[in-house]
């Protein structure tokens, strides 16, 4: 069995889109067949096991308890996806440097990602600086989600540079903005995008969503995946699936993900 992976998805400022981000990943991992499963850290209600109910569990990262429930347990799934709520993620950082997790990581013996989720504001970017600490030896995304159209300061490339370009070992994403109508239609049904795509409601029953909305998911989602390719996220999982899903199309930066609309 491959070493298990934790994926850590966060940012300490809020509003900035770390559980969408988080459903296209288990989307992602989903289409690929890879056995993941999702803390979600909005207690108590949680947002992302609205979506993905099956394989997420809401737990409180701040408490010993729960951060048992999670990292006691790394060996039932290959890959593990924490959502981390707001504000909470330099916490949950120092926490995992404190419980001895990234000694684990050092040592080689778990695969260790950030996705950092950033917003538009220097506080924001400000983050960069003390989460980067925690992930010398993991692998350190810097996503851009386009969710407010924002162009991160590229038109001031001083501080641009001073941020993205400081730290050389992090790996930046885009996000592509999706159509409000498309993420609404899909906030409404409250199914994963994948399954939106599929026309496929909450049960796997057939579904009547819109032709047009379920195009501009379609093409969005995989550009998103067509992002993850590129970073060779599939490399982290490639021992644990056996290939692509019927849903996926091509592989690496060549073949980017391709969601296909599933006729029922």
């Amino acid at each position: 069995m491959a070493k298990p992976t934790v994926i850590v998805v966060g940012a300490d400022k809020g509003g900035v889109g770390k559980t969408t981000v988080s459903r296209t990943l288990l989307d992602y991992f989903t289409a690929h067949h890879v056995p993941t499963r999702a803390f979600d850290t909005e207690a108590p209600k949680g947002t992302l096991k609205r979506f993905h109910s099956d394989v997420t569990d809401i737990v409180d990262v701040t408490q010993v308890a729960d951060q048992m429930r999670i990292f006691d347990t790394l060996s039932d799934s290959s890959v593990t996806v924490i959502d981390v709520r707001a504000g909470l993620l330099s916490p949950t950082l120092r926490s995992l440097r404190d419980i001895g997790f990234l000694d684990s990581v050092k040592k080689g013996q778990l695969n260790f990602l950030v996705f950092h989720i950033l917003g538009s504001s220097i506080a924001s970017l400000n983050e960069i600086e003390d989460t980067s600490t925690f992930v010398a030896d993991g692998k350190y995304y810097l996503v851009k989600n386009f969710i407010n159209n924002t162009n991160f300061f590229e038109w001031d490339q001083a501080t641009h540079s001073s941020y993205f370009k400081k730290h050389k070992e992090a790996v930046e994403i885009t996000i592509p903005k999706l159509n409000e109508m498309a993420f609404e239609q899909v906030e409404v049904s409250s199914v994963p995008f994948l399954t939106f795509v599929a026309n496929k409601g909450t049960k796997g029953e057939a579904a009547n969503y819109s032709f047009v909305l379920r195009g501009y998911v379609r093409h969005w989602l995989s550009n998103v995946w067509g992002e993850y390719d590129r970073i060779r996220l599939n490399d982290v999982i490639a021992s644990a699936g056996a290939g692509a899903a019927a849903a996926v199309g091509g592989g690496g930066p060549a073949g980017a993900a391709r969601v296909q609309v599933v006729r029922s």
